[in-house]
């Protein structure tokens, strides 16, 4: 798997936290905060496997595939 970072929270504190990068298998990666509220968790269903990030809606912006340089 290729990654492409694509940006970093403006406002992260030192450890980078959020960041996200496109992949070159026509997907994100999101590093985020563990979601570990458990009445937030109660309400979402996650199989076995999979967990759950939280991210600021100022990241959302790093999510335009235009601007990845990837053809997908």
């Amino acid at each position: 798997m290729y990654l492409t970072f694509m940006g970093k929270d403006p406002e992260s504190n030192p450890s980078g936290s959020p960041t996200v990068y496109r992949t070159d298998r026509g997907s994100w990666l999101v590093q985020g905060w563990v979601v570990d509220d458990p009445d937030a968790l109660a309400q979402m269903s996650i199989p076995t496997g999979e967990t759950v990030v939280e991210i600021p809606d100022r990241m959302l912006q790093f999510f335009r595939q235009e601007d990845s340089g990837l053809d997908r």
